[in-house]
């Protein structure tokens, strides 16, 4: 047990249960952007909720005891490629405003290429979760899983779809101002 990792109950395989339903959420983001390309929208929203459980499940599996130091930059990569795939496969099939998909892809690349702009100057930045992160995250799948719902059954929104695009992009633009903000005080 000389890796630290490893006595801290992270493993450094690939090969974990966390890390294969991971991958199988990773490989289902070409066939939600396909279902949504079809406009089977109904299709792709169990697909979305399904990918959703599975990251519930490998989060749980993980913190109790299957973690892995691969699954930890993994997650958050499938996720993220899930999130921005249905914002502008959405987008392009106008079922969500263009500039909310702009605004989802511009945060991303600006904290992506912020870290990698760091790293390549000598400055590595390791990128926690911040709370407004969470939370933005949290809006962005309820969005999507709300404009899916609504589109692929023609279920009133009531309202709601409105707000919630305002939400989250005001959540997107904080999110990424706290990460810009944190990173420039790191240096």
């Amino acid at each position: 047990m000389a890796d630290g990792s490893r006595a801290a109950g992270v493993s450094p395989g690939l090969l974990t249960l966390p890390n294969a339903i991971t991958l199988a959420r990773l490989c289902a983001v070409p066939l939600a952007v396909w279902l949504v390309l079809r406009h089977d929208l109904g299709a792709a929203f169990g697909l979305f909720v399904a990918a959703g459980a599975t990251d519930a499940v490998d989060g749980w599996l993980a913190r109790h005891g299957r973690a892995s130091a691969i699954g930890a930059v993994l997650d958050p990569v499938a996720d993220k490629v899930l999130l921005v795939s249905m914002y502008v496969t959405l987008a392009s099939i106008d079922v969500l405003p263009d500039w909310i998909a702009i605004l989802v892809v511009f945060r991303d690349l600006l904290i992506v290429g912020g870290v990698l702009l760091l790293g390549v100057v000598g400055q590595p930045v390791a990128i926690r979760p911040l709370f407004i992160s969470k939370v933005n995250t949290t809006l962005q799948i309820f969005l999507v899983a709300a404009v899916l719902l609504f589109t692929a059954f023609d279920l009133p929104a009531h309202g709601l779809i409105s707000p919630l695009l305002w939400v989250v992009a005001v959540s997107t633009l904080v999110s990424g101002a706290a990460y810009v903000r944190r990173t420039a005080w790191l240096r």
